[in-house]
């Protein structure tokens, strides 16, 4: 059989790389012990003896030629080398068994691993799958919630919708679209404080973001003025301060095109609708490592996000 020279060389470093990999049964054994800390506990989950658990970590460690585990008396725990070995053996199990659940639930297709911002996820991006599963019927997209940047290598995920500068150490970024935001709060809090100019905020409680700490002092700087004593209630997710901002416990600085459902409903109301709304500094982009850029289902993903995102900025106020 003829090889590729390319071909030639990714044979011969998969076969280079088998000399350094251990049996599954091993890292499994040692995967099980890490995480409980307990050789026993390991043997339950994995319902061999205790014994055979202990022979699996020692043959484990005189492969790698180093301690796993500091033993004492009738206790484990991990090394220092161990706790580096586990968490990289933890996520590596981790994406070999999510390739083989995608593969048993889609064997024609292909499955994508997408960490989502909640409610960029939420309202914008899930009522739009059914078109992008309409146009690939064979690939299968798995969703997770992360909030911020992560480590691609440390999880066993394709690609991230990523809000913020198109900056991630080890990823390739594609953008999506901007975005403004807009003082928002219920019609009872707009009708009693009458507010007429951004100053007129401060007399109402401000709802700020963990994830956007300064975003109220630069909507201020925007308008020209100083936002003052700016504290009020901390919120992790645009949802959680939408609601309370509907309730009337005070006005939040939201995305508009993620409460477009509560402004029209009349929920919420621009709080200052005279002034021109700001645009954030940051972006939605779509990032991945480049490890998986030639990743057909990502690819697939990629060319239909963009073009959506793409139509969806051009038609409606973001």
């Amino acid at each position: 059989m003829n090889l590729h020279p390319n071909h030639s060389h990714i044979l011969a470093a998969m076969q280079l790389s088998r000399r350094f990999l251990p049996p599954m049964s091993l890292l499994c054994a040692f995967e099980a012990s890490a995480r409980h800390q307990s050789f026993t506990a390991a043997a339950a989950e994995l319902h061999l003896t205790q014994s055979a658990v202990s022979r699996q970590i020692r043959a484990l460690e005189e492969r790698l030629g180093t301690e796993l585990f500091v033993r004492e008396r009738q206790t484990v725990r991990l090394s220092a080398a161990g706790q580096a070995y586990a968490q990289e053996i933890r996520a590596a199990l981790a994406r070999i068994s999510n390739a083989t659940l995608g593969f048993r639930t889609n064997p024609q297709g292909g499955s994508l691993n997408l960490a989502i911002l909640p409610t960029f996820g939420t309202r914008w991006l899930a009522p739009r799958l059914p078109q992008f599963f309409s146009a690939h019927p064979g690939i299968t997209i798995n969703l997770t919630t992360r909030l911020s940047q992560f480590d691609f290598q440390l999880e066993a995920v394709d690609a991230a919708i990523h809000f913020g500068l198109p900056n991630w150490p080890g990823a390739e970024l594609e953008f999506l679209m901007s975005e403004t935001v807009v003082p928002a709060c219920s019609p009872d809090v707009a009708a009693r404080h009458g507010f007429a100019r951004p100053q007129d905020l401060l007399r109402a409680p401000l709802l700020h973001l963990a994830s956007r700490p300064d975003a109220w002092q630069r909507w201020f700087g925007s308008q020209g003025c100083q936002g003052g004593d700016m504290q009020g209630m901390l919120f992790d997710q645009f949802a959680t301060a939408a609601q309370a901002a509907i309730a009337g416990v005070g006005v939040a600085l939201l995305p508009k095109f993620l409460i477009l459902r509560e402004l029209q409903a009349g929920d919420l109301v621009q709080a200052l609708p005279q002034l021109p709304e700001v645009q954030s500094a940051e972006r939605y982009y779509l990032a991945w490592p480049t490890s998986r850029s030639a990743y057909p289902p990502l690819q697939a993903f990629q060319g239909w996000l963009k073009q959506v995102a793409q139509e969806f900025a051009s038609s409606a106020p973001l």
